[in-house]
């Protein structure tokens, strides 16, 4: 649909940023499954994405989506590029934005909010960005931020960041009973704006910490102007626009986590990070992605005469480091000669890096052991497989290592994400089920190896491994479960009266406090 495109009330309105209904992956998949298990409430979807572009959904919209409203962070400019009293209005706003940085982003960003949704009808992109009082709002931003910078490469990246931001504001929020967001960053402040302005409450849930990855694609970026070089300055800069840019997603994620009632990821780990982006701990709560256990746990297993096997599941690129499990597998056939090393999924996203393992398999005359299946269905190598293998660099909560859990296949793994403790298990674990395979340092071909040669060697091992992986997965990984779960959690925010809100806030309901924010109200159970 069309940015600001009114929808019917939903239940819940997800929010979501370059992922569902227009991008294949694994949020995406997840969401899709999501919304059919919790029919027949009702959502609507709003998709944030780059730019206008028309885009077509990669999945079929269950029946009880009530409709996507897409959100372009760039688009043409529009409304009136004056109006009466938007000196005023902007340089209120300016203040508003400055603030929205440290402990006082919370704040900030309600006076922005406020300041909008007072405005709302007569402002537009062109006053806030293209405007003469856009012009001021810049230039005393550029003050108070970075004086020692370049204008011009500043005068870009604000267009950047705030044009986002202003997008968030100024869209028209479809009406919901609850609101969720799949991330923080943008979609994050829409979630926050829903919950300051309708008094309805937002949850987050994140897969991977939004503020984590955008840190890192920052801190690599080649085009992102640096600080001119200070090793000659007498004064260092109070900032650089890497800074910028990293403290803007930093506020944004703050913003996110004050006006959210339950900040949700998958797996301890990641609150870590949340915590230390300023998310209140009283808040937080792990609910782990699960699988469909009825369906893995009922594979039956193949134990016929066949070849020792491992399998990578995994498309082939470097974020897999598919190149580290082949070494392993050349140093795993030393001990098990006769080992079959399997890698399924796609070699088609990234060509050139294909095309360097499949000659590191050539170099090193693996051809008989390492063999590359293409995309296939899990389901039916399952039950060939006697260990399973993660060499990747970065994940989240691989439901890969569930899905063979399942089916009784002990997994080798790279200590990333939750894979440790979905192998090893949560330390609350009561009773400790033991090890389901074993973590590996990454990019250690030797570890590796070695873990998985002693699955292989040693069948009491193997067998005690393949026991504790699958009762750990029916235990707290079944889809089932994670789904009565958020069930749950949409019947508690839903059913909260009208009225309700974070803070004693709302911009359609009267004036600000000019007080601190107040702790969100309990949900019933803290």
């Amino acid at each position: 649909m069309s940015p600001g495109a009114t929808v019917p009330e939903a239940d819940v309105c997800l929010i979501l940023e370059g992922s569902y209904p227009y991008v294949a992956g694994g949020v995406s998949t997840w969401t899709h499954d999501l919304i059919k298990a919790q029919a027949p409430m009702t959502f609507s979807v709003v998709a944030l994405t780059a730019d206008e572009k028309p885009r077509e959904p990669r999945y079929e919209l269950p029946e009880n989506v009530v409709g996507v409203v897409d959100l372009p962070l760039r688009s043409r400019a529009g409304g009136p590029q004056r109006r009466l009293g938007a000196t005023r209005m902007m340089r209120e706003l300016t203040g508003a934005l400055i603030a929205m940085r440290g402990d006082t982003a919370p704040h900030g960003f309600r006076r922005a909010v406020e300041l909008v949704a007072r405005a709302r009808g007569s402002v537009g992109t062109q006053l806030l960005m293209n405007s003469p009082a856009a012009w001021e709002m810049i230039t005393a931003m550029y003050r108070e931020d970075a004086p020692e910078s370049s204008f011009l490469e500043y005068f870009w990246t604000w267009r950047a960041l705030f044009g986002g931001l202003f997008a968030t504001l100024l869209c028209e929020l479809p009406k919901a009973r609850a609101y969720h967001t799949i991330s923080t960053g943008y979609a994050g402040l829409v979630a926050a704006r829903a919950a300051l302005e309708t008094g309805r409450p937002a949850v987050l849930t994140e897969h991977g910490i939004y503020t984590n990855e955008r840190r890192i694609e920052i801190t690599m970026a080649e085009w992102l102007y640096d600080a001119a070089e200070s090793w000659y300055q007498i004064e260092t800069p109070r900032w650089d626009l890497r800074q910028l840019w990293m403290a803007a997603f930093q506020a944004y994620a703050r913003v996110c986590y004050e006006c959210c009632t339950e900040i949700t990821t998958l797996y301890g780990g990641n609150q870590i990070l949340q915590r230390a982006d300023g998310a209140p701990p009283e808040r937080m709560r792990i609910i782990p992605n699960g699988i469909d256990y009825d369906l893995y746990s009922a594979l039956a297993r193949d134990t016929g005469d066949r070849r020792p096997t491992v399998a990578l599941i995994g498309r082939v690129v470097p974020i897999k480091d598919i190149k580290t499990y082949i070494r392993a597998a050349d140093v795993l056939r030393r001990s098990v000669p006769d080992v079959l090393c399997w890698v399924m999924g796609p070699a088609d996203e990234d060509a050139e890096y294909a095309a360097e393992c499949f000659e590191l398999v050539r170099y090193l005359g693996l051809e008989e052991t390492v063999v590359f299946l293409g995309r296939v269905k899990i389901a039916d190598y399952l039950g060939k497989i006697d260990v399973l293998a993660l060499t990747s660099i970065s994940e989240a909560q691989p439901l890969v290592i569930l899905e063979a859990g399942a089916a009784g296949v002990p997994t080798v793994a790279t200590d990333v994400g939750a894979c440790r403790e979905m192998l090893e298990g949560h330390p609350d674990e009561r009773p400790a089920l033991g090890a389901g395979g074993e973590v590996v340092p990454l990019s250690s071909p030797n570890a590796a190896a070695a873990a998985m040669a002693r699955l292989l060697i040693d069948p009491d091992w193997w067998q005690r491994c393949s026991d504790a992986i699958r009762t750990r997965t029916e235990r707290y990984y079944n889809k089932r479960e994670i789904d009565r779960i958020y069930g749950d959690m949409y019947r508690d925010m839903i059913g909260r009266p009208e009225g309700f809100r974070v803070d004693g806030f709302r911009v359609n309901g009267g004036a600000a406090p000019s007080g601190g924010l107040a702790p969100v109200a309990a949900t019933g159970r803290r």
